[in-house]
């Protein structure tokens, strides 16, 4: 049974799939992140940063008309660019999917060989955060 976030999921690998090596996968990445919308300083808050990540990185959520929208930035291209897939991959989704569904896009597009350790780390601190802010969300619900 597929839900948007898998859909989503299955986008970014096809889109990750033109590009033939990797300098050209980091160049996306950072592109991807210079588009993430600018974010308030106000939001850049420890409140809002992630633990476990080498560079600084703040990520908000709400909940509006059942969905979650993220929101979130990093003072590094790469990790912005990380940002900008998870964002396109789990923002604006339901809650039960973002819990559902395994990060099968980390290993699909070899991020995991690719990324260096820390990045890998980072990765994961972000991904689990996003899946206890929708943890959060649907006991909120409950």
């Amino acid at each position: 049974m597929s839900n948007e976030v898998q859909a989503a999921q299955q986008e970014v690998i096809e889109e990750f799939a033109f590009f033939d090596d990797w300098m050209d996968r980091y160049q996306y990445l950072i592109d991807l992140g210079r588009r993430l919308p600018e974010m308030p300083d106000s939001e850049k808050v420890d409140a809002n940063k992630i633990r476990g990540c080498q560079s600084q990185v703040w990520l908000v959520a709400e909940q509006e008309d059942g969905r979650l929208q993220f929101r979130a930035t990093s003072d590094a291209a790469i990790v912005s660019g990380l940002i900008a897939l998870l964002l396109r991959i789990y923002s604006d989704r339901k809650p039960q999917d973002i819990v559902d569904t395994q990060p099968e896009f980390v290993k699909a597009l070899g991020l995991e060989s690719h990324l260096s350790p820390t990045r890998s780390n980072g990765l994961a601190s972000m991904l689990k955060v996003i899946h206890n802010m929708a943890t959060e969300a649907l006991q909120a619900d409950g």
